[in-house]
């Protein structure tokens, strides 16, 4: 099967093949009509930028929203513009202009990208869970904890983190040798997809692999649940079912997304784990854990939070007038 021979090969000193590209085939076993999986998945990335550039401008347009807890919103609304950004646009070239190749640079830069982007998404949302924690345990001492100035300090704090931590994730990968084979059987550029294909031996990328994940995500994970077993703790002690329900409400949509984020990390993780007889599944799991929760976010923030809702109808020229709560 040559493809025109896209793959591009360069002889080295050692008379070996040295591979100066990938090739990027798309869904595995649905090669024929995954084409028709572009329009669903092009719909999802225009309803993930529409929808996260809307947050950005109603946070910035309204000053009701200038609050700690719509700031890390404001700040996961572009850490999902990033997520979203740095795989749809060359899965959508793949299926519409046949777009396979990937040179090595941009493959270990895409790797970087989804790994930063997805342990920021973690690390905001660990945030926003302490976010809540003060907010409703130590209701009294929140203005002055929780401030601008502890938001950025946090934001800057998760960015460094993750973005050191990843760098030896496609400095590892970049390492490998790669001769012969260039042929992944996905639509992006994932560490262990790719590194599979390396002629020398790749023990130390999967363990740093595992080992990344289980310190930032799986800590992240750790301390979320805390956070809310503690919030909810405090919860239960209120005497008044009002205040109860009211403080509920306040953090209910940061649980739903947390929820949903975190079990879909541990679903695509045990598919990959388990997904070599249907290799399909995992890929595919990979590709809609990267853009969908980008497009759900804003919208189960927009349904659980009136202040928000008001503040899309400001900006969007609907029901101006509406009074806000």
């Amino acid at each position: 099967m040559s493809h025109n021979m896209d793959i591009t090969l360069s002889i080295t000193n050692s008379s070996s093949f040295e591979v100066s590209e990938f090739i990027l085939l798309g869904f595995p076993g649905i090669h024929e009509w995954q084409h028709w999986l572009s329009p669903p998945l092009a719909l999802l990335y225009l309803l993930a930028l529409g929808a996260n550039v809307l947050i950005l401008i109603t946070i910035h347009k309204e000053p009701a929203l200038h609050q700690p807890m719509y700031q890390f919103l404001r700040v996961l609304a572009v850490v999902d513009i990033g997520l979203s950004t740095t795989i749809m646009p060359k899965i959508l070239a793949i299926f519409w202009l046949d777009a396979k190749s990937i040179s090595l640079p941009e493959c270990f830069t895409q790797i970087y990208a989804i790994h930063i982007f997805v342990f920021l998404e973690s690390g905001i949302f660990l945030c926003m869970a302490v976010d809540r924690y003060v907010a409703i345990c130590y209701p009294l001492q929140y203005p002055s904890i929780v401030t601008d100035t502890f938001v950025v300090k946090a934001t800057l704090f998760m960015v460094l983190r993750n973005g050191l931590l990843t760098i030896p994730v496609p400095a590892l990968a970049a390492q490998r040798r790669y001769c012969s084979r260039n042929e992944i059987e996905h639509c992006v550029c994932s560490n262990l997809g790719v590194t599979s294909l390396a002629c020398d031996d790749i023990t130390i990328n999967r363990f740093y692999q595992l080992a990344l994940a289980w310190v930032v995500c799986g800590s992240d994970m750790c301390l979320v649940f805390v956070s809310y077993t503690l919030i909810l703790r405090s919860v239960l002690r209120l005497n008044s079912a009002e205040a109860t329900s009211k403080a509920l409400s306040t953090c209910s949509s940061h649980l739903i997304l947390i929820l949903f984020f975190y079990t879909a990390i541990v679903v695509v993780t045990a598919t990959h784990l388990a997904g070599r007889r249907v290799p399909l599944i995992p890929v595919l799991l990979n590709v809609l854990h990267n853009v969908i929760p980008p497009a759900l976010n804003p919208m189960v923030y927009a349904l659980r939070t009136q202040e928000l809702r008001a503040g899309f109808r400001k900006v969007l020229g609907l029901g101006i007038d509406a009074s806000r709560k």
